[in-house]
């Protein structure tokens, strides 16, 4: 038992790269990857982890049990969360709880999706679901069409937005040419392809002012964090210049605003509102002090009416952050969605968020060092959002307290301390045989439980 000392860091992330959903890897083989990484980053195997918390929302219980049972049968407790887009920081908000309340020392979360192609829908139809009353109210107020749920209701955020403050739709597609243009530096992405603002505004129109390429993909992919307390950093005290602090975090649900009428509400606007004030004021932070955000674009429009939600501009502004270039590279901040974001990175639900975590603890690190390194940044900050509701505010910050300029590294340190054999942060390759068996456990190892992961791997190579 660890304890309650307060403190919780990300030692190791890991990704598999994120694909559009055609089966051409299972879960088990996604998990497995981003697992091995994350803890082959964070120099530890199967045998130091005491607890597993598994996020996704495509899959029957007890999934996450068949994902982590390839790393051993060691017998720890293993969590399985579905909180729909929120799932993967849902997954972190537990790890960090169980670490600061002394529960465990080092918790393995493994965000992993394997969807179908096409929009989101519901297979529900016999019992009530999260999101009836949110799409019978805004039928109530906006009407309802043919389109999917969702973008019906970020589109008619955007929609209020506009109405009440002045916003365009062209304000909403340039947060998209943003989004891919970013997205062309991340080797994990989904879509990597650099869009003009005129091909994203004559793109197929799904909800106005949505149109296809504001729209984040279904995908397959996984995503995965080692976070541990501090007495197990204290430990390995080698471990401490690449670790990363979780200095404040806030998990909300929705309050009775939610059914006010409001789409901006039907979109987790309070709830985004009150968890980030709840997460900055933990780690003793203002929006002014974030460098970097990982914010929640399931599509264009929800970067907006999130900006203002989490105080980042006087309110009724953000579409203003948006034309002077303010959350782009050389813009005054924060830079947005460097990874691209959901909407050209892709968006495995279960891996949204340990996605976000992973890029956020590369800037911090200063190993996203191929032009997309938000330099000078001291304190980055992840939105994950998930409609039904929850919403998951996480603040970082380098274990030394310094800028990640501070310690860019050159590409021989990276892959070194990495434990990769390179720089996961600007390069994408599937997890070598050798690496992957070192992690796996020595206590209680089992062949069958592994089946044919290694050697499907071994095939890509």
């Amino acid at each position: 038992m660890a304890s309650n000392d307060g403190n919780a860091y990300v030692i190791g992330v890991g990704m598999a790269a994120f694909l559009k959903p055609r089966g051409t890897r299972m879960y088990t083989e996604l998990a497995f990857e981003a697992g091995a990484k994350a803890m082959l980053d964070g120099h530890i195997t199967y045998d130091d982890v005491q607890a597993g918390i598994a996020c996704y929302t495509s899959g029957p219980t007890c999934t996450g049990q068949r994902a982590f049972y390839q790393f051993g049968m060691t017998g720890i407790p293993i969590y399985n969360t579905n909180a729909a887009c929120a799932s993967g920081s849902t997954g972190l908000h537990l790890a960090r709880g169980f670490v600061k309340s002394g529960v465990h020392d080092c918790v393995l979360v493994i965000g992993f999706e394997q969807m179908q192609p096409g929009p989101l829908v519901s297979n529900v139809s016999d019992r009530p679901t999260p999101f009836d009353l949110s799409v019978k109210l805004m039928k109530a107020t906006r009407g309802k069409t043919e389109t999917p749920k969702n973008p019906q209701l970020f589109g008619n955020a955007g929609r209020e937005y506009m109405e009440k403050y002045g916003a365009k739709a062209e304000d909403f597609a340039e947060v998209a040419r943003m989004s891919h243009e970013h997205s062309s530096r991340n080797p994990y992405a989904q879509f990597r392809t650099v869009y003009t603002l005129e091909q994203i505004e004559k793109s197929t129109m799904i909800h106005y002012p949505l149109t296809k390429l504001q729209c984040s993909p279904t995908s397959d992919g996984a995503a995965a964090a080692v976070v541990v307390s501090q007495r197990f950093l204290d430990a390995r005290p080698e471990l401490k210049k690449s670790a990363i602090l979780i200095a404040g975090q806030s998990f909300m649900t929705d309050g009775p605003l939610l059914y006010s009428g409001s789409a901006m509400e039907l979109v987790g606007y309070d709830m985004t509102r009150r968890a980030t004030k709840a997460a900055l004021g933990e780690a003793g932070l203002t929006p002014k002090d974030i460098g970097v955000c990982e914010l929640h674009d399931c599509f264009s429009t929800n970067v907006i009416v999130s900006l203002d939600g989490m105080g980042f501009c006087k309110s009724g502004t953000a579409h203003e952050m948006v034309r002077r270039g303010d959350i782009t590279y050389g813009g005054k901040g924060p830079i947005v969605n460097p990874s691209g974001g959901l909407i050209s990175k892709g968006h495995p639900l279960g891996a949204t968020g340990l996605a976000q975590c992973a890029e956020l603890t590369w800037q911090l690190r200063g190993w996203a060092n191929n032009g997309r390194l938000v330099e000078g940044t001291k304190a980055a900050l992840q939105h994950n959002i998930g409609l039904g509701g929850a919403v998951v505010v996480t603040v970082y910050k380098r274990y030394d307290g310094r800028s990640n300029t501070d310690s860019v590294v050159d590409k021989d340190s990276a892959a070194r301390i990495s434990g990769l054999g390179y720089n996961p942060a600007v390069e994408a390759h599937y997890i070598q045989p050798e690496k992957a068996k070192s992690i796996l456990s020595k206590k209680a190892p089992s062949d069958f439980a592994l089946d044919n992961t290694i050697d499907l791997i071994s095939a890509r190579l």
